[in-house]
């Protein structure tokens, strides 16, 4: 049965100006006029029978018009104020009466646009739910449902997104501290873990999604200074990202100093040695195979105590002259380059690079990562979402690691044949930190790269991205802009609304008016994955993450706290928080 059945007496006013996607309606109706509301729902009579075109109210206006006539003698006779009434109107969609068998059916197309004078009717009621509903259970047919809350609009109303578009189309939550993000993360994390097949990974930098348990969710974190003495594995969820995982490029970002005059030498023979070092690799493990087809950038372990044991050599070389010995091609232009080298290798906190031990330098260790980070809830056994804790990973090199991991995800996928390629979800929490839209540095530039593959071809692959953070006026504009869907919760900097606003269609430029007003837990929905642009409430997630806000005043006013100043210090020292 149609759900909208209007009749002429219930038309709020009639259509006066239409443009491509915008329609500007006359009210004449008082009390209608009154009841209206920026960003709700209005529908309008198509020209075709059996569909009705859906509009999105931007602007209410009204105008006083003064009409003046004179008399035989130029003077003035009377003045008439004319008083006009204007609701402009987005169109968003159309919803038709029936497709084949389907009833209520709802498109985000516009086949056809008002004509003049057709009646305008405000969405509301019994028919605003059932529209709503219509939606939803149009999201959700077929496939298991993705939830996020309750529309504002209809609260009785479940507001569903489309779960493969959502991941398939990579998306953006944004919001500023405060909002209720990470709230919306855990939400959707938790529906996600809870597919028989799952598989995403979520970069967690402070460690606030350690509160999130249960079936299909698992916690791994990068190696930290404590865990160099122990011997943690891949079982203990316990990462090391060995320095042979890194490409060539990636290794320069970190050692090399571009201003030295001899760089370019150090890079040269930095090459060239670890080319060796990977050859004396496969030849020990006789892997012929790899061997005829290897690179720099090969995943391959080596043994970086010999390449810095050969530089060292060649930086005191001598070699024979016509008469004496004489200083060999790269004497003493190595030393800096060493000295960087050797004190990266002895950095306690670059431990899960460094000191990975033996078991790291295994030849089928990579295969072992790589279904740790990529296994679904089927192949591991320990959960499809896995969270990794990259809190002791130091600041200064966080985008080359988040970076390494994202691009061994993505490579693995590339070269997985496509009947067997299981889709991947990568959730980049504080996304600003490590997809810089300003990047000074090599490292980020670095880290940035694998990203911005990531966001170009990675629905090729089934990798899916999405980008999460406080300031999304610094994250990248390149990965931004291709994303396709948005939950975007409260902001209140112009820059970081500006940019939401420029990333969504003309049209929808004024629903972001509603950013900076929005309630804690509550978001703009917009993009693929939603039916219409809508205004939800989300629901709470059953393990809130921590990151909820210290209420200083509060903690103040207590009249007892416990001082763990001492144990703080002793952390600091240690770099480490667990025993």
């Amino acid at each position: 049965m149609p759900i909208f059945d209007y009749s002429n007496e219930e038309s709020i006013g009639s259509v006066y100006s239409v443009d491509t996607g915008t329609v500007l309606v006359s009210v004449s109706n008082l009390d209608a006029l009154r009841k209206l509301q920026v960003n709700h729902l209005i529908v309008l009579r198509s020209s075709r029978a059996g569909q009705h075109l859906i509009g999105l109210i931007n602007k209410i206006m009204r105008k006083a018009l003064v009409g003046v006539s004179e008399n035989e003698d130029g003077e003035v006779q009377d003045d008439r104020v004319m008083v006009e009434n204007i609701v402009r109107i987005s169109l968003i969609g159309t919803l038709l009466d029936a497709v084949g068998t389907d009833q209520n059916v709802f498109r985000r197309t516009l086949e056809t646009v008002p004509e003049i004078d057709a009646p305008c009717f405000v969405l509301s009621g019994e028919k605003l739910t059932g529209f709503m509903r219509a939606i939803s259970t149009q999201i959700i047919e077929g496939q298991e449902p993705l939830s996020l809350g309750k529309y504002t609009l209809d609260e009785e109303a479940n507001a569903w997104i489309d779960g493969n578009r959502f991941f398939q189309r990579h998306a953006v939550v944004v919001g500023s501290t405060g909002s209720g993000k990470s709230w919306t993360v855990a939400r959707i994390l938790e529906q996600v873990a809870g597919l028989p097949n799952a598989s995403a990974l979520l970069f967690d930098i402070h460690g606030e999604y350690a509160p999130l348990i249960g079936d299909g969710i698992s916690h791994l974190r990068v190696a930290g200074p404590g865990d160099l003495d122990g011997a943690r594995t891949l079982d203990d969820g316990v990462i090391f990202l060995p320095y042979w995982l890194l490409t060539y490029e990636e290794m320069l970002a970190m050692l090399l100093d571009r201003s030295d005059q001899n760089a370019p030498n150090q890079a040269m023979i930095f090459n060239r040695e670890v080319l060796n070092s990977k050859r004396t690799y496969l030849e020990s493990a006789g892997k012929d195979e790899i061997l005829a087809n290897f690179t720099i950038d090969s995943p391959v372990p080596y043994a970086l105590g010999d390449v810095v044991d050969r530089l060292q050599e060649l930086d005191v070389e001598m070699v024979a002259g016509a008469k004496t010995e004489k200083q060999g091609p790269f004497h003493g232009k190595l030393t800096r380059f060493v000295q960087r080298l050797q004190s990266k290798i002895c950095d306690r906190r670059l431990g899960f690079l460094f000191s990975a031990g033996d078991d790291a330098m295994r030849y089928e260790w990579l295969e072992e990562l790589a279904t740790v980070l990529l296994g679904s809830t089927t192949v591991r056994k320990k959960g499809g979402v896995k969270i990794i804790d990259f809190s002791e990973v130091p600041s200064d090199i966080l985008p080359l690691i988040i970076g390494l991991v994202a691009r061994l995800v993505f490579s693995v996928q590339q070269w997985t044949e496509k009947e067997q390629r299981h889709p991947v979800a990568l959730l980049c929490d504080e996304a600003h930190l490590y997809i810089p839209e300003m990047h000074e540095t090599g490292v980020l530039e670095a880290g940035l790269r694998s990203f911005e593959r990531i966001a170009k071809e990675g629905r090729k692959y089934g990798v899916g991205l999405t980008v999460i953070s406080q300031r999304p006026a610094e994250v990248n504009r390149t990965v931004l802009s291709q994303c396709n869907n948005f939950v975007a919760m409260r902001l209140t900097n112009a820059e970081d609304q500006a940019v939401i606003r420029r990333l969504l269609p003309d049209t929808l430029g004024g629903f972001t008016d509603l950013l900076p007003i929005l309630d804690i837990g509550e978001a703009l929905v917009v993009g693929d994955a939603a039916m219409l642009p809508s205004r939800i409430r989300i629901d709470e997630p059953n393990n809130r993450p921590s990151s909820a806000t210290v209420a200083f005043w509060d903690r103040w006013a207590a009249e007892a706290i416990e001082n763990g100043i001492p144990a703080a210090v002793e952390a600091l020292r240690k770099q480490r928080t667990r025993d």
